[in-house]
Formats: structure tokens, C-alpha cells, sequence
């Protein structure tokens, strides 16, 4: 598995991490009952500590992405959510990121054409 971490991001790594293996499960890179890293071996691989890496693997836990025990490690879930819709958290940030575009002059056709590449 491959993650880059941008150091000079306002994003937070920990955050990076998880955004990078939600879109690893969302575009195919990483199945459904996958194994995924230990957390120490990922935090070596990317030279991060290892409590970032356990912040992100609790968070995509808590989220429904990964399922971990200490015996077999964390995995992609096998089974999500369907129909759950988006978090209000992620609903939120989808409503700047809308806002920024219209701000921009962006057209709801582009929009949706930017959306259409990664749905």
C-alpha cells in the first residue's frame, strides 16, 4: 500500500492517512477483507509515528471502513454501511467545498463533471 504524506499540508497526517485508504477502498486499490498494514509497519513505512497511525486506524474503525482485533490486525471491512449517506461531519465539508466552487464562477455542470470522476 502506498501512502504519501505531504508534510507542508494543513491537513493533519493522521487525517491524511485515513483520507488515503478511504479513497484506496472507494477506488478499488484496497478490497473488501484486505489486510492492511500493522500499524507499526506502516508507520515505519511512511516515517510517521505510531500513535498518528493508530489515531487513523481507530478513526476508520469507528467510521465503519477497517475492522481490527490484536489477533488478525486491521482489515477493509467486508460489508458497509449501504444507504447510510454521508456523515454529518463529511456532509459539512462538502457544503464549503461546494461553496468555494460557486464562489469560483464553477458551473453545476463542471461541478458535477469533477464529481463524476471520482463517484
Amino acid at each position: 500500500m502506498v501512502i504519501a504524506i505531504k508534510t507542508d499540508s494543513d491537513v493533519p497526517i493522521y487525517q491524511q492517512i485515513r483520507n488515503q485508504i478511504v479513497l484506496g477502498i472507494s477506488d478499488g486499490r484496497l478490497s473488501p477483507g484486505e489486510q492492511l498494514p500493522t500499524v507499526r509497519g506502516l508507520a515505519e513505512e511512511i516515517g510517521v509515528n505510531v500513535m498518528t497511525v493508530n489515531k487513523s486506524y481507530q478513526l476508520l474503525k469507528q467510521e465503519g471502513y477497517i475492522c481490527a482485533d490484536r489477533r488478525s490486525g486491521a482489515k477493509v471491512c467486508s460489508l458497509f454501511a449501504q444507504n447510510a449517506g454521508l456523515s454529518m461531519e463529511a456532509e459539512e465539508r462538502l457544503k464549503y467545498i461546494i461553496s468555494e466552487a460557486k464562489i469560483s464562477g464553477m458551473s453545476k455542470e463542471e461541478f458535477f463533471a469533477i464529481c463524476g470522476k471520482y463517484f
